[in-house]
């Protein structure tokens, strides 16, 4: 191996090493594409680590809005083909001359994660969905030059369903969390009016009907988001389309999960168990007509 092949190689572990650590979920799904797409996902989502980490870090409000410009400058400079000498740009560079790749979302995501830094809490369904668009929508559209050789305004919007969808999905597993540690209510304003669910309740972690029916809610929307994608699933490549099916399958999961534990997500982390996640990919070898010696495991 030559030393650019071991540098390239050196700088997709780095990016590697990160989705491994912060999403199993992830990892475990798109580890399952072949090698050069499963490398050009571990950078796409090394740099919306990074990004996620300059607005959610344990650093001040003055140093998150530092370094989320440092990180603006960084991508400018990589935009302008400039970039900083570091394993991230060097994986998105190949990334970028590799496929088809546009920019835009990149800085969208950037956009996502200032909006948490000068956070209000969405009024409406409408602004959840822009918000979540620009933390999540924003990813899939990075992914589509990847996962998708033909490109459409469908294909577009049917990943962007799904990033929204995700997005729904974990502010709904992670409401406490989000409420105890960051001191955030994703939760719309005019539905918690609308379900007699007060700031007071949510203190005091209290799950009523009240809160079911707003949850539910939401998640009826996430759910109809993850079955536009799916719909529309044959629009990716056939070596992307089983992982992406279980990143979404699994990411629904979680879903259920919350609701097996009694929508209990004031106080407790929800997660999809390692027997559903084998039934997910049970039934993803058989959506997709796999033989049994070329199907997907769990254990990869």
């Amino acid at each position: 191996m030559d030393m650019d092949k071991e540098q390239r190689q050196a700088d997709f572990d780095h990016c590697e090493r990160i989705i491994k650590k912060h999403s199993k979920i992830f990892y475990y799904a798109f580890s399952q594409l072949p090698s050069e797409k499963a490398k050009a996902v571990y950078a796409i989502y090394a740099f919306c680590r990074t990004a996620d980490e300059c607005a959610d870090g344990s650093q001040s409000s003055k140093k998150k809005v530092q370094l989320l410009r440092q990180l603006k400058k960084e991508l400018d400079l990589f935009n302008e083909h400039e970039e900083l000498d570091k394993p991230l740009w060097r994986a998105l560079r190949h990334v970028f001359n590799t496929y088809d790749m546009d920019i835009g979302p990149f800085y969208d995501q950037l956009t996502g994660q200032s909006m948490d830094l000068t956070f209000t809490p969405p009024k409406t369904m409408e602004e959840l969905e822009r918000y979540s668009y620009y933390v999540a929508g924003s990813v899939g559209l990075m992914l589509v030059p990847v996962i998708a050789s033909g490109s459409s305004a469908e294909l577009h919007s049917s990943v962007i369903s799904l990033g929204v969808a995700m997005q729904i999905t974990n502010i709904l597993r992670d409401i406490g969390e989000d409420y105890r540690e960051k001191n955030r209510i994703y939760l719309p304003e005019d539905g918690l009016t609308h379900v007699h669910y007060s700031h007071h309740d949510l203190h005091n972690g209290t799950i009523n009907e009240n809160f079911i029916e707003l949850w539910e809610k939401l998640a009826a929307r996430a759910e109809s988001l993850y079955s536009k994608f799916l719909f529309n699933i044959e629009l990716l490549d056939p070596d992307s389309r089983i992982p992406v099916y279980l990143s979404a399958h699994v990411y629904r999961g979680i879903l259920d999960a919350v609701r097996n534990n009694g929508y209990q997500c004031l106080t407790k982390r929800n997660y999809v168990t390692k027997a559903k996640m084998a039934q997910i990919n049970a039934a993803a070898n058989n959506a997709f007509g796999l033989r049994e010696g070329d199907a997907f495991t769990v254990e990869k």
